[in-house]
């Protein structure tokens, strides 16, 4: 887990400047190490400038230091991420005679890389996002993993004359550092889709003209940045593959991913919530090992959302030695702007990640394991029960036109629009009329459940113009992909892709890599693997999925050995006590800023409508759930911090 940057420009002193920028940028990703190469420069002047920062997990000895540069073929790597299945690698090549002087991953990356070209990429098994040199073609290849657990920013210039094409890097805040882009723009879908989702759905982000890398996706450029390849190397298939897998292959695949996982030159941990996921992955990790693994909970004093009792009770089952945090509402306020300056793109989640991940860094761990990932493999959200509940009424009500459906469900909410708040409730009830509009579309459907605020409210939040930018809150890219993915297959099945593209891969996967990297700290994910997601994808609904909402395949696969009456309790999700904190010692921040009209219009905003939203929570109107405002507030302040408006 490190940080990496490049450009593809001409070799010189202004480029080296901007590329140091972005390194330094970065510095909390890479503490033990960094490096800058420079390619030989073509007759032009140009070349690719590459930049690493180093947190050593693997091969701690000087030889894997990056960029790195390949003995035998002489292609560079800046990498970042886990290949787990290097090892098989490493035999695959050594039976082709080669050899290595690295015991770690990212030579057996390279040389295959080296050797065999971009067609590698797909036998990699990981989380990773990297940029290889070819020397001799001058070729630039840039990549990232299956699910897309490692970001990869890309900008390319528009201005021939500007001495660069080409940039990226892990962070998107390091590719305003390098101050390649001039002046930036905040785009805005960013903004409808804090708006509508909380958080910035790619291929798009805050910035304008700024790209994330599809997940399975790689790109190469000649030397000049022109794209020559853009191609996905692995993507969900439209239609699950027939329903060949049984339960004891996919509990070994499982149990194998998770050994791999394993796999480090220094101290792991694993966070343990007191929920299915996590425990499951401690309960694994802890028959994997030799001695007893290391568990982490974060409490609270608030008792309704605290974990800490019952993470003690199945840390003591597992075996673990287990140790428990407790965050204060005094602890969450005093350290909240470096929590808030670690959000890499405008977010409202990833805070109990970043408290979580300090708190396992500080004693001394650099790898932590995590369950996330669970939820949208096995159908643990609610979604996999309501949508397909909703879809199978409207479909016995077909012979009632769609309008009079419409308008039944308009008089059934007529209550919560006439409720006399300044805004109106902006629960999934109260989208019911927007939903049965769009029943047959299970995207829309999907996206509309989710919506943070309903789309005529959206219409008022935002500044003219800005809430038409998206379909059903999506870039026209992501939502024509999701269509795709999810045309033939079954319902539960579709759910659980929307739910990993989405949930998962735009917001989960992406504030917990800032969040934990904010720390220092590489967090890996057993669950989120294209080799176990292909497995889960050849079982039947019924094996996978049912009963709705359990997750009894990965209890039975997971929990063995523990007590089930441990995990026979209401499902709540690892929050913080936001709603609490939100009236009390952040009030006055929040405050200051929702009701500021000269803070506010920059980030294409409506200024008024944010006074209502906030003035509507603080009244205690029904219907607002702690993250409407919180998004508002945190996307405000991202714009202010980056300097990123309109």
């Amino acid at each position: 887990m490190c940080g990496i940057a490049g450009i593809i420009g001409r070799i010189d002193e202004t480029n080296r400047v901007a590329l140091e920028r972005m390194n330094d940028a970065m510095v909390h990703r890479g503490p033990d190490a960094n490096g800058i190469w420079c390619s030989a420069p073509d007759s032009r002047g140009w070349g690719a400038l590459l930049a690493h920062r180093r947190l050593a997990i693997l091969d701690l000895s000087p030889a894997g230091v990056q960029p790195m540069i390949d003995p035998v073929t002489g292609h560079v790597i800046t990498f970042n991420g886990e290949i787990y299945n290097y090892l098989d690698l490493r035999r695959r090549l050594e039976g082709e005679g080669q050899q290595f002087q690295s015991s770690g991953d990212t030579a057996v990356m390279l040389r295959a890389l080296g050797l065999h070209g971009p067609g590698a990429v797909s036998w990699l098994r990981g989380m990773f996002a990297f940029a290889c040199w070819d020397q001799k073609q001058r070729r630039l290849l840039l990549a990232r993993d299956h699910l897309g657990i490692k970001p990869l920013y890309v900008a390319r210039s528009s201005d021939p004359e500007s001495g660069w094409s080409v940039a990226f890097a892990s962070e998107l805040r390091a590719l305003l550092a390098s101050g390649l882009l001039g002046k930036p723009q905040l785009d805005p879908q960013a903004a409808a889709s804090c708006a509508w989702n909380g958080f910035v759905v790619g291929p798009t982000t805050a910035v304008r003209g700024v790209e994330l890398l599809w997940p399975g996706q790689l790109i190469e450029f000649d030397g000049a940045g022109k794209e020559i390849r853009n191609e996905d190397f692995w993507r969900i298939p439209a239609a699950a593959p027939a329903p060949v897998m049984n339960e004891n292959e996919l509990s070994a695949i499982l149990e194998e991913g998770l050994r791999l996982h394993l796999a480090s030159d220094v101290p792991l941990a694993v966070f343990l919530s007191g929920g299915v996921d996590s425990s499951a992955m401690a309960n694994l990790a802890q028959r994997a090992a030799r001695s007893p693994i290391h568990t982490f909970t974060l409490a609270f004093e608030e008792q309704e959302l605290n974990e800490g009792p019952i993470a003690r009770q199945i840390s003591a089952a597992i075996g673990t030695e287990h140790h428990e945090v407790v965050l204060t509402e005094g602890q969450f306020v005093a350290n909240l702007d470096a929590a808030l300056d670690s959000l890499d793109q405008p977010t409202f989640d990833g805070l109990n990640a970043y408290f979580m991940s300090r708190a396992i860094r500080d004693a001394g761990f650099t790898v932590a394991i995590s369950g996330t990932g669970g939820d949208e493999l096995f159908g643990g959200y609610p979604t996999f029960r309501d949508l397909p509940v909703l879809q199978r009424w409207l479909g016995r009500a077909g012979f009632v036109p769609r309008g009079l459906q419409v308008a039944a469900a308009r008089l059934a909410t007529w209550p919560l629009r006439r409720s006399g708040q300044s805004v109106p409730p902006q629960t999934r009830w109260a989208k019911l009329p927007d939903m049965v509009s769009r029943g047959d579309d299970l995207v829309a459907l999907y996206q509309l459940a989710s919506a943070l605020f309903l789309p005529d409210w959206q219409q008022e939040l935002l500044a003219p113009g800005y809430a038409d930018v998206l379909a059903d809150g999506l870039p026209a890219a992501m939502r024509q992909r999701l269509a795709t993915e999810t045309s033939g297959r079954t319902p539960l099945s579709a759910i659980s892709v929307l739910e990993q593209r989405l949930f998962l891969g735009e917001r989960l996967l992406r504030d917990n890599d800032v969040a934990s990297m904010a720390a220092s700290l590489e967090q890996r994910v057993p669950l989120v693997d294209h080799v176990l997601f292909e497995a889960l994808d050849r079982l039947p609904d019924e094996t996978r999925y049912q009963p709705l909402g359990r997750k009894a395949l990965l209890r039975r696969i997971g929990l063995r050995g523990l007590d089930p009456e441990l995990f026979d309790r209401p499902k709540s999700g690892f929050v913080l006590p936001f709603d609490r904190w939100i009236r009390q010692g952040l009030r006055g921040v929040m405050d200051q800023t929702m009701r500021d009209p000269q803070a506010i219009a920059p980030c294409g905003l409506d200024p008024a409508a944010v006074v209502r939203l906030w003035q509507t929570f603080l009244d205690g109107g029904s219907g607002f759930y702690w993250s409407r405002v919180w998004s508002v507030y945190v996307f405000i302040r991202w714009c202010h911090r980056n300097r990123v408006f309109r």
